[in-house]
């Protein structure tokens, strides 16, 4: 408390400004600037504009007996939305991480986690490009890309499912001792990394993902570099068609794991293409997608996410 001096006297008076200010301001906890970083905090409702219109045997999984919802996990800078999904009753249970395509996690990759869910698993799709823009708005494939997709380091995303993971050991309805992650196209890339990274994980799948592909800053490493330093065992499931994956590199990625006597398994569908289970696209092939999803659950099954 300072004196003020009144007719001459020291007297016992209010703070002058500067003096209140900041005196206020070590009252209050200094502001979570990271926080800002968070550019989508809910995620979108529905499918993301760029795959519009649905198609019509898009199939859509209710959740009858389930817990499923919008949640926020936190992490080291703040807190970021995904969708979880899990048996309404008992557990704990086995936990996947389900990791987007590039359209973030729009209707398709919550409908995936609670079809696994439905399997007594909980599920969980963080937003993974949260800090960078919300994708949901953008209908054009090339500027997702541009403007999201290429500014998300892998280290982020790393380090995010790793969060992930933590934040789930903390409720006691997941059991991260059995866990396993699955990811398409954009995601698909991101199992390969990820079982390179974690040690914490049983076994992946990864669906169409790229296994080579230019390096940066953001993305310093290919899955194909990354495949002698894998943790943890992968399934992959790819299309014999596709355009931007091409069976040579999907061979290539075979016999190097092979060389780093690595247990792997990668299983090609001569007749589909890229994005072969989006079933809310043209490119779904039920056959492909059916017989990809049922060695995926014997794969989770064989390595212990059961």
């Amino acid at each position: 408390m300072r004196y003020v001096k009144r007719n001459g006297r020291r007297r016992r008076g209010a703070l002058q400004w500067p003096v209140m200010q900041e005196h206020a301001d070590s009252l209050v906890p200094p502001p979570m600037e990271n926080r800002r970083q968070f550019i989508v905090t809910k995620l979108a409702a529905g499918f993301a504009a760029a795959v519009c219109p649905i198609a019509a045997e898009a199939i859509h999984t209710d959740s009858d007996g389930l817990a499923a919802s919008e949640i926020r996990v936190a992490v080291r800078d703040g807190e970021m939305p995904a969708y979880r999904a899990m048996p309404a009753s008992g557990g704990p249970f086995p936990m996947v991480l389900v990791v987007q395509e590039i359209f973030g996690v729009h209707e398709h990759i919550r409908d995936l986690c609670r079809r696994l869910a439905k399997l007594g698993y909980f599920a969980i799709a963080p937003e993974l490009y949260a800090r960078q823009g919300d994708v949901a708005g953008l209908a054009n494939i090339q500027e997702i890309i541009s403007k999201v997709v290429s500014k998300v380091p892998d280290e982020q995303v790393m380090a995010d499912l790793d969060d992930t993971v933590a934040w789930a050991e903390k409720h006691h309805h997941a059991d991260t001792s059995r866990l396993g992650i699955t990811g398409f196209c954009w995601g698909g890339r991101v199992v390969w990394l990820y079982a390179a990274h974690s040690t914490k994980l049983k076994c992946g799948a990864a669906w169409y993902g790229q296994i080579k592909g230019e390096v940066s800053a953001m993305r310093p490493r290919t899955a194909l570099e990354l495949a002698p330093e894998m943790k943890a065992p992968v399934i992959g499931f790819y299309g014999g068609k596709d355009q931007g994956i091409p069976v040579e590199q999907v061979e290539q990625m075979r016999a190097a794991l092979k060389e780093a006597n690595k247990p792997a398994e990668i299983r090609i569908y001569p007749d589909a293409g890229h994005a072969f289970n989006a079933d809310y696209r043209p490119s779904y092939n039920e056959a492909a997608a059916k017989d990809a999803w049922s060695h995926m659950l014997a794969w989770f099954q064989k390595w212990g996410v059961k």
